[in-house]
């Protein structure tokens, strides 16, 4: 028997690239008659915002026809926003999952921290709505999605199909940029310390004025292989479970036996 409308799990699609990405298109496409989905997403690219949220200034929402059926709004706000207005303005209730992406390049190691992406995904976990972030290690506007969609399709079933979830389950999902016979599986993850070693370019404008562009290379140094960088260098998909509890609790105990 074919379940009715309000018996299906409400999915929430998000993500920073902006509405009219391909990465969030072939999100929709992955899930489509999973459930219910409702698209909720920035109307410019908004990567690197993190957690940011809009304060002091309006923002604006209308509703938008680029999924066929499917419920759509952009908004001005940042992936965050459009989790929160989602939830507060669209569906009057917490949707059953929040998935976000598919962005278009790595959100592996220290880039979690900046990834507006994943703050739209913890935004949601927050809020006790069990999450995934995806992305494509691709940075190319014309990605090739379709090896991620079979990816996307088994984390998502995967997680609807808990019985009990952890309201506050969080995943942090890459997938390396090979066809889909080429992936060798799926590797369960803890997050690499890798990051940029970062420097500004200073350049002079047509008017004479110093700016500054923010370049960097990548590097990991982290030579373990359990972590995310080394899974999807060797053709691996990554997982790791996220958390927002920042408290380093080995620290912790450590400050409470010296200090007290």
């Amino acid at each position: 028997m074919k379940k009715k409308n309000k018996d299906l799990p409400v999915i929430l699609i998000t993500n920073d690239d902006d509405i009219t990405s391909k990465g969030i298109r072939s999100l929709v496409e992955a899930v489509k008659d999973l459930g219910k989905v409702i698209v909720v997403a920035p109307d410019k690219p908004q990567s690197g915002m993190g957690h940011a949220i809009t304060i002091g200034s309006p923002l604006r929402m209308n509703k938008v026809n680029l999924f066929g059926e499917i419920e759509a709004w952009q908004t001005s706000g940042t992936p965050v926003d459009c989790v929160k207005l989602a939830v507060d303005k669209i569906l009057h209730r917490k949707p059953d999952i929040c998935l976000s992406g598919i962005n278009h390049g790595a959100n592996h190691s220290i880039n979690v921290i900046y990834s507006g992406t994943m703050s739209a995904a913890m935004e949601a976990a927050i809020e006790g709505i069990p999450s995934i972030g995806f992305s494509l290690m691709d940075y190319k506007y014309d990605a090739d999605f379709e090896a991620s969609k079979g990816i996307v399709r088994k984390m998502v079933q995967y997680v609807l199909g808990l019985k009990n979830p952890d309201k506050h389950l969080l995943l942090n999902v890459n997938i390396p940029a090979v066809a889909a016979n080429k992936i060798k599986g799926i590797k369960v993850c803890k997050q690499a310390y890798a990051k940029y070693d970062e420097e500004f370019h200073e350049r002079i404008d047509p008017q004479g004025k110093k700016y500054y562009w923010l370049t960097g290379e990548f590097k990991n140094y982290d030579k373990a292989k359990d972590t995310d960088v080394w899974a999807l260098k060797h053709n691996y998909v990554s997982v790791v479970p996220v958390q927002f509890d920042l408290t380093n609790y080995t620290l912790k105990k450590q400050l409470e036996k010296q200090l007290f």
